[in-house]
């Protein structure tokens, strides 16, 4: 594993995007981007397991993990994510895959959307031409309470509870996922890894039907969308809305909103099509 990061422009402040990548510097690139409150470690066993085939990109979208908080809340939306994305996009200077887990995939799409985008092939984990106001509302429940622990142990067991939906996880990838979740507090607590204002958007508005038919038109380039079996935010007939505009699609077992990708079966799907 190798670290790296990029410089980006917005709202006239210079910031740093940083990320961890994995595989042979020259094999072909694959760019994750993780969900609203995650960072890029989530990835790691993905990444492990595709590194033989490609060059495996996590970035930590700004405001998580070891990337620069915003100076301006109202900037934690997608479209401010274009910036960084685009800038990690020119470094890397030749076409890429991209695979994105719920905010990562409305990122991924809005990329994909644009005229000479240099995405090949786009899997969208969990998220797709409409969001239901009511996961929106589930989403904005949790955003808006802040909880510090006495230790990792403790946040992991914080992050079995919401976050549960991730689908049957071993407790080492639970441990896993708590120990890239946690920031030490001055005080010395243990709190998220992500600047609490990432929450003052969703916070700030009533939940309503994101209606992403206009962006998701726009992608014409081969697309894997992947369902939670029980996810409140990809529903069914979006699903299959998706796939009779092309889309393949996959379903995960005994999991919601969003699959940790870290099941085998699930990881030769996106590895079979990524290659194809």
């Amino acid at each position: 594993m190798r670290h790296g990061s990029v410089r980006y422009l917005l709202a006239g402040r210079f910031a740093s995007m940083a990320w961890v990548e994995w595989g042979d510097p020259e094999a072909p690139p694959l760019i994750c981007l993780h969900g609203l409150t995650r960072n890029g470690r989530d990835f790691d066993p993905l990444a492990q397991a595709l590194s033989a085939d490609f060059r495996v990109i996590c970035p930590d979208l700004p405001g998580r993990g070891a990337s620069d908080w915003l100076a301006d809340p109202q900037l934690y939306v997608p479209p401010s994510y274009l910036a960084p994305m685009s800038h990690l996009l020119a470094v890397i200077g030749k076409p890429v895959a991209f695979l994105g887990t719920s905010l990562g995939g409305i990122v991924g799409m809005l990329l994909a959307a644009c005229e000479g985008h240099p995405i090949s092939r786009l899997v969208l984990n969990d998220v797709g031409a409409l969001i239901p106001a009511a996961a929106l509302a589930r989403i904005r429940d949790y955003m808006g309470r802040q909880f510090d622990f006495a230790d990792v142990a403790a946040l992991t067991q914080h992050l079995r509870v919401i976050h549960y939906p991730f689908g049957d996880l071993s407790a080492a990838q639970w441990a896993h996922l708590g120990t890239h979740s946690a920031r030490s507090t001055p005080e010395g607590r243990v709190v998220m890894h992500y600047d609490p204002a990432i929450a003052t958007p969703i916070l700030a508005n009533e939940p309503a039907d994101a209606d992403l038919s206009a962006i998701w038109g726009r992608v014409k380039i081969p697309v894997l969308t992947i369902r939670g079996e029980s996810s409140d935010l990809l529903l069914p007939e979006t699903l299959a809305r998706m796939a009779a505009d092309g889309a393949q699609t996959h379903v995960v077992e005994n999991a919601g909103h969003a699959p940790a990708l870290m099941d085998a079966p699930t990881i030769k799907v996106i590895r079979d099509f990524l290659l194809a």
